[in-house]
């Protein structure tokens, strides 16, 4: 993405907005409930055949992919989901994660967004690197927003190394209605901050792994956006205080 010289605010374009596309790996789930409408308007099946326009329309706008603007800067970490901030503790790293070349053995700080079935469910890179490892785990599909989901559900694990040799670790976490993992980025992949790494179907929970000593600049309650909302500062120890009101 080109940066934008803002210094003559004359010459500077505005931002338009820009109505997001359906994601590939999406295409195919709208064309079945397309179709599944059709049919029932076909056969005249009353009530049911508007309900299912509804569902449609709903299972376009899950896989809608809109473009982001990614904030750029030294040491920034930008939400890898979009959703609700639920949890931020000080925990162990898993163990896919952990470990020499990894997040190493030491306390790590998690940062859990939780995306609704209403939330955009494309996951990008926190910042930009190389994959070093990726790791997928079967498990269970209870409810992401519990604590216990980061060790019973199915989930993929994630670690990009920066060229500053920083390494960010993040988990997709499927939930109670989410049955999917797609990944995009495999080992071996550069990555960009922002770049699409892969999406879940239809509900879950995505876990930021921040090295001890940077702490997050988001609250609890707070509403991330994938690829803009600056998640951490490295090497920021003051975390964010927010109201809610």
């Amino acid at each position: 993405m080109a940066a934008l010289d803002t210094s003559d605010p004359s010459t500077t374009p505005s931002a338009r907005w820009r109505w997001p596309s359906v994601h590939p790996d999406g295409r195919k789930f709208v064309v079945i409930a397309g179709a599944v409408t059709l049919l029932l308007f076909v056969l005249g099946v009353p009530l049911l055949d508007w309900l299912m326009v509804g569902v449609t329309i709903w299972v376009a706008a899950f896989f809608r992919d809109p473009i982001r603007s990614v904030p750029q800067g030294a040491g920034l970490v930008v939400s890898p989901a979009d959703g609700l901030v639920i949890m931020t503790r000080e925990v162990a790293p898993p163990p896919e994660l952990a470990g020499e070349g990894g997040l190493g053995n030491g306390p790590v700080t998690r940062v859990s967004i939780f995306m609704s079935v209403f939330d955009v469910h494309i996951n990008r890179s926190p910042i930009s690197g190389t994959v070093v490892r990726t790791a997928y785990v079967a498990g269970k599909f209870v409810n992401a927003s519990l604590d216990k989901a980061s060790e019973h559900n199915e989930r993929n694990h994630i670690l990009v190394e920066g060229i500053d040799g920083t390494r960010i670790g993040f988990t997709q976490i499927a939930g109670l209605v989410a049955r999917r993992i797609v990944p995009f980025a495999k080992t071996g992949d550069m990555v960009a901050a922002g770049q699409r790494v892969g999406l879940i179907r239809f509900g879950s929970r995505v876990d930021v792994y921040l090295p001890i000593g940077t702490a997050p600049q988001v609250t609890l309650g707070q509403r991330a956006i994938a690829g803009e909302t600056i998640l951490a500062r490295l090497g920021e120890g003051e975390p964010a205080r927010g109201i809610a009101q």
